[in-house]
């Protein structure tokens, strides 16, 4: 073959190459699924819902938010966990998922740090605590007379055994000197239907689960579990200023992908939150509107973070003597 063929020939064939090549790196080039562990409604999910269409918007590929509940969000972390590591399948994790679960169950399926690679954090959720307007306190500290008075007599629901709600009832449980009878449903909506319908008296959970039923005057908020009153519902006092102390239990939802997904996709991801999350004035509108504030960190610090609230709640799980097997 004359020279000048064979050089072209090689062009055509590094030309072909280098195209396949960019095709391949190309991401995302189809749907990508995030994962929630949890029913449609629950603030983990409410909060998916609205960074599915913040990713889809800077990635220009449809996000669609595929709801795997049970377990305590086991299942869907699960899924996710043995998913293929190619930034198709991703989790929007939470605290109970990410933090909880792996002091709370002795037979876990799945690790949060070893099964999973953090792409930001999403948001950080305080959690309030509600009785049913029936039930006749009127604060904070009236519940806790009122179980002081009648231990073991008081129902509280949960969004399921092991969630950030049961556990964080019973470290407030601990905290005051009280005793309430634990009913565990299978995610927040259906432990908030008998909440307003009295089946169980008090709950503790998010501002997505309870502030709509507050402003309807189907349930009644007594105080938020933070340093500080929540701009979505300002009335509504923090535990210290109902004088129960400094008992402050925000939980969080994160964005996690399987371990071993390539660092140039977990950076795409993240690129797009820092440009489209945190500071857009359309996602703070919506998640302050849930009593949720937007948060986005490098992957790096989310890691730290999930570690450093691994060791938080282990402590918190042995204090409470909660455990499930």
């Amino acid at each position: 073959m004359p020279l000048h063929k064979n050089i072209k020939a090689v062009a055509l064939g590094l030309a072909f190459t280098a195209a396949a090549t960019a095709a391949q790196a190309a991401y995302p080039d189809r749907p990508i699924r995030l994962v929630v562990g949890f029913p449609a409604g629950q603030a983990t999910d409410m909060i998916a819902r609205v960074a599915a269409k913040k990713l889809q918007d800077a990635l220009g590929q449809p996000v669609v938010v595929d709801n795997k509940a049970g377990a305590a969000g086991i299942i869907g972390s699960e899924i996710v966990a043995k998913s293929a590591p190619d930034g198709y399948t991703l989790v929007v994790g939470s605290s109970g998922t990410m933090a909880i679960n792996p002091s709370l169950y002795s037979k876990l399926s799945y690790s949060p740090t070893r099964d999973f690679a953090p792409v930001s954090m999403l948001a950080v959720v305080p959690l309030f605590l509600a009785v049913n307007p029936a039930f006749p306190a009127q604060t904070a500290a009236d519940l806790v007379k009122q179980a002081k008075a009648n231990p073991g007599k008081i129902n509280y629901g949960s969004a399921g055994s092991g969630v950030t709600s049961h556990l964080t009832m019973e470290l407030f449980k601990h905290a005051q000197g009280i005793e309430l009878t634990h009913v565990p449903y299978k995610g927040s909506p259906a432990a908030v239907t008998d909440l307003i319908a009295g089946q169980v008296q008090v709950m503790i959970d998010t501002g997505p689960a309870l502030l709509p039923h507050m402003r309807t005057g189907k349930v009644r908020v007594l105080a938020v579990a933070a340093k500080k009153r929540n701009p979505a519902a300002p009335e509504v006092p923090t535990m210290a200023e109902a004088g129960l102390g400094n008992f402050e239990a925000p939980a969080w939802v994160g964005l996690a992908a399987p371990k071993g997904t390539p660092q140039e996709i977990i950076d795409t991801l993240n690129k797009a939150l820092q440009a489209h999350w945190r500071d857009a004035p359309d996602v703070r509108e919506q998640l302050n509107a849930l009593g949720a504030e937007p948060s986005v960190t490098s992957p790096d610090e989310f890691s730290r973070f999930i570690q450093s609230e691994i060791d938080k709640w282990a402590l918190a799980v042995k204090l409470s003597g909660a455990k499930v097997d």
